[in-house]
């Protein structure tokens, strides 16, 4: 399944953070559960625009846009081994402190980016010594591929954090040396012959600190118990075979099949023309497209969290970010407020009754609670798009997704995401308060 060979696993240090659970209705038991994981959101958009710098951009009200270049480069796409000279312009976010000292940091963005159009996203880290990381590329972003081929860039660190894939992380925190404050940059590119500009709407980072754990303790839980959302049910697994270019084929495609999911149940989804390109004799068209649309190029797959993000706000209306969640109960919030979450976890075929597979990385999309509290889920991984509804012990689903080691079935240790989500609603609808919502 798709997060196979990214670093998705949490580290240690994180200074304990007491939370109250969700408001009950009456005649539960309310209890307070203490957190010892740290983790904000901060991102600009709107207004938040002139607190940066900007270099041959200028923010609109539909978003930051790219309108007297500062210059051109050559661009040489290391994956369609094509050349081609780009007029660019930059934003930069101002110093913005974490908070607390942060392992982990994952950025996202919605843009629009028409042809002859795409973006690039980097991130500098400041120390808690104070010293400074290069400049990070998090991502070269563009909705189609007719111009660049999306990608991250492998091979960037320093000796005290280093960039996987999708995810900047301190290579040893026990070492004391973690991540206090960041920038972003982002440069927008345009065709020099052409006006037209990419929009960015917005961008932003959920930077975090996780502790190594096997376990956590249970939510309580009762805000959303017998609340089942009505999201369309898409199997990755009848696209087995199909397109193998794009990470391997539909039976690695658990991300973009979760995020088209959640897509349409918004009700968007890709045009005809959109999926014109797609065997007439497949299933599910629209599934095949998010997987082509959210490949990226360097890592060889269709599991980069932010491209999966990035292409849901590809749809008018849509917003979308990386960000993780202390618990169940939070994700409860989101579920009461008709907003499904998508979830990344891994475990054993032992360790999630009636999944019937282990996975050392799989996303699927939360939909609902039992009257009793379990979790139901549309796991991709399901014979057919009939079969995809399951659902999951509550206590067996908070383990996976939480927790950031797992014992492999050799005695070893494998990832866990740490309590990684992909948040999809409609710009209308309200996100709810939870924690680590510092600046949604």
């Amino acid at each position: 399944m798709d997060r196979t060979s990214l670093r998705s696993v949490a580290v240690a240090g994180a200074t304990a953070l007491a939370l109250l659970a969700p408001t009950a209705p009456a005649g539960a038991t309310t209890t307070t559960v203490t957190h010892d994981e740290q983790i904000t959101w901060q991102g600009w958009s709107g207004a938040a625009w002139s607190t940066g710098t900007a270099a041959g951009t200028t923010g609109t009200a539909a978003g930051l846009t790219l309108t007297t270049p500062v210059g051109t480069i050559l661009y040489k796409d290391p994956h369609s081994n094509t050349r081609r000279t780009w007029a660019y312009g930059t934003w930069t976010s101002p110093l913005t402190q974490v908070g607390f000292s942060a392992t982990e940091l994952v950025t996202s963005w919605n843009a629009d980016t028409p042809a002859g159009t795409w973006l690039q996203v980097e991130l500098q880290g400041t120390y808690t010594t104070g010293t400074r990381t290069p400049w990070y590329v998090m991502g070269r972003w563009a909705s189609g591929d007719g111009d660049i081929r999306r990608t991250s860039v492998d091979r960037q660190g320093d000796k005290t954090s280093s960039v996987y894939t999708d995810t900047f992380a301190i290579n040893n925190p026990a070492a004391g040396v973690l991540l206090r404050a960041y920038q972003l940059r982002v440069t927008l590119y345009r065709d020099p012959a052409s006006t037209v500009t990419p929009v960015l709407r917005s961008v932003g980072a959920m930077s975090s600190n996780v502790p190594d754990r096997f376990t956590v303790a249970p939510s309580a839980g009762h805000i959303a118990w017998g609340t089942e959302l009505a999201v369309p049910r898409y199997s990755q697994n009848i696209h087995a075979g199909q397109y193998p270019e794009y990470g391997g084929g539909g039976e690695a495609w658990c991300s973009p099949t979760s995020t088209e999911m959640v897509v349409e149940y918004w009700g968007r989804r890709p045009s005809p023309a959109d999926t014109s390109w797609v065997d007439p004799g497949y299933a599910d068209p629209t599934v095949d497209h998010a997987a082509r649309m959210t490949y990226d190029w360097q890592y060889g797959g269709t599991g980069n969290w932010p491209f999966n993000t990035a292409y849901a706000a590809s749809f008018p209306g849509l917003e979308a970010k990386v960000t993780r969640l202390h618990s169940l109960d939070e994700v409860e919030q989101f579920i009461a407020a008709g907003i499904p979450v998508v979830t990344s976890q891994s475990f054993l075929a032992s360790e999630l009754d009636g999944a019937g597979y282990g996975t050392a990385g799989h996303l699927m999309v939360v939909v609902g609670f039992t009257a009793t509290g379990d979790v139901i889920a549309n796991d991709p991984a399901s014979p057919s798009d009939a079969a995809v509804r399951h659902v999951y012990r509550r206590d067996q689903f908070e383990q996976i997704w939480q927790r950031t080691r797992r014992t492999t079935a050799s005695g070893g240790t494998g990832s866990g995401s740490g309590g990684v989500v992909y948040l999809i609603k409609p710009t209308e609808v309200a996100w709810p308060a939870v924690a680590g919502s510092t600046n949604w």
